[in-house]
């Protein structure tokens, strides 16, 4: 029999909590380590879609990247947005489990998934702690130089579609082979991608002044903005296949395909001429 605490001690061998960042909420939420478990679901965000499909698929374990209860809570009544979904998963036996700046940092992790996704081959991370593997995002390369665009257009077919889609920045000429990512939100490593002469970065939630500024740096390597949910998404097989591998045949590992981004509508306009 697999329990609960069995799936939480392999996952957490694979992202050791001691890597989480100390303003981070990591580890088991809700549910008992003695409960048995036969199905687990993984996702990026544990929300009301991802909590019902895993009521719904009858897992008895949800596990999520991003934490539910990130800042300091003094209780969790049910009238609650977040309070709501803890009560509901308590009634139907679904335990919760995130793993988040610990999964950013662990080898492999978020970004090693998103390099992978990317047709990348992982040298290193990007910003590295004292072992030299682990740490926040990962550089690495692709099999031949490709013109920006064309590596834009590779980063929009790799990962799931979103409503914001995929932006770039930068000379849709440029050769391309030298890359940074970081799953999330990534524009605190602009200066380090920089530095460190690759010739794109990859990331999520850029925003329009660190980006302007980053760009008129001499050499800067041009930006790939992408969803933050999207940019997580493909850790979640990640975690599935280490679970598989170590639970196979007595637990089904399903990945959830529910898109938990925020943005639901987008549209370019009509093409205005600014007056002048």
């Amino acid at each position: 029999m697999t329990t609960v605490g069995d799936v939480v001690a392999a996952l957490e061998a694979a992202y050791p909590p001691a890597l989480a960042e100390s303003w981070d909420a990591v580890g088991l939420v809700c549910g008992d380590p003695a409960e048995p478990v036969s199905r687990v679901l993984i996702c990026v965000d544990p929300v009301e879609s991802t909590v019902d499909e895993a009521v719904e698929a009858g897992a008895q374990l949800l596990v999520a990247h991003h934490p539910l209860l990130l800042r300091g809570v003094h209780g969790v009544p049910a009238s609650t947005p977040k309070g709501g979904l803890v009560h509901r998963m308590i009634r139907a036996g679904v335990g919760l489990f995130c793993a988040h700046t610990n999964a950013d940092s662990a080898f492999p992790g978020v970004s090693d998934a998103l390099a992978s996704a990317l047709g990348l081959t992982v040298t290193g991370p990007l910003d590295p702690k004292e072992d030299g593997r682990t740490g926040i995002g990962r550089i690495g390369e692709l099999p031949a130089p490709e013109p920006f665009g064309d590596f834009v257009a590779r980063v929009a077919e790799a990962l799931p579609e979103t409503a914001a889609g995929v932006r770039g920045a930068g000379d849709p000429d440029r050769p391309i082979r030298r890359v940074a990512v970081a799953g999330g939100a990534g524009d605190s490593h602009l200066a380090m991608a920089t530095a460190l002469g690759v010739d794109a970065y990859v990331t999520a939630d850029l925003r329009h002044h660190p980006a302007s500024e980053h760009l008129a740096v001499p050499g800067a390597p041009a930006l790939v903005d992408v969803a933050h949910w999207a940019s997580e998404w493909p850790w979640c097989e990640q975690a599935a296949a280490i679970l598989r591998e170590r639970f196979g045949g007595n637990v089904d590992i399903t990945v959830s395909t529910r898109r938990t981004d925020p943005w639901a509508v987008a549209t370019a306009g009509q093409n205005r001429r600014i007056p002048g």
